[in-house]
């Protein structure tokens, strides 16, 4: 794949995803199998206690959070999707233990665009972030974090898509 004007094109055509309990299989489908960044954007109801793997025991208030990963392993980002989109069974990842108690309301993906880095660092610079969980799946990288909190839910629009949008190489 060539860069930039390849990654530019496919920040343009980035998909959005909100994702209807009954409806996620087939929204699936539409995810590409190829690599790239996603963005699980998820709810926490209510003020929960939560053992995340060998980090420990944190206390996470109700809000809005958005993790931030990558796929490029085999079966990219339909395949790390779908784990992440289905129920927890055995928690591996930090991700899985967080999704013990929040729901998946939507999901972000740029096929072949290796930024996540850069989107949480980003993510946690916008107005009311905060971080949650310090080295929350960012274990084998120099981030504060990649589970993002915000007092509200958070949406994909406007300064948040444009601002992003700068973090992709060839922008």
């Amino acid at each position: 794949m060539r860069k930039g004007a390849d990654l530019a094109y496919h920040w343009a055509t980035m998909c959005v995803l909100t994702l209807p309990i009954d409806r996620r299989d087939r929204e699936l489908e539409s995810i590409p199998s190829a690599p790239g960044t996603y963005v699980l954007i998820l709810r926490v109801e209510a003020s929960v206690r939560l053992q995340i793997g060998r980090l420990g025991r944190f206390d996470v208030p109700p809000g809005g959070y958005a993790y931030v990963g990558s796929a490029f392993g085999s079966g990219g980002l339909r395949g790390r999707l779908r784990h992440h989109l289905a129920p927890v069974r055995r928690p591996h990842w930090h991700i899985d233990w967080f999704r013990t108690a929040a729901s998946v309301c939507e999901v972000w993906v740029a096929e072949g665009a290796a930024v996540e880095h850069a989107w949480a660092g980003h993510l946690l610079e916008q107005p009311g972030a905060f971080a949650p969980i310090p080295r929350f799946g960012a274990s084998d990288c120099g981030c504060a974090t990649h589970l993002i909190g915000f007092p509200q839910p958070i949406q994909y629009a406007g300064v948040i898509a444009d601002s992003m949008a700068a973090h992709i190489p060839g922008r």
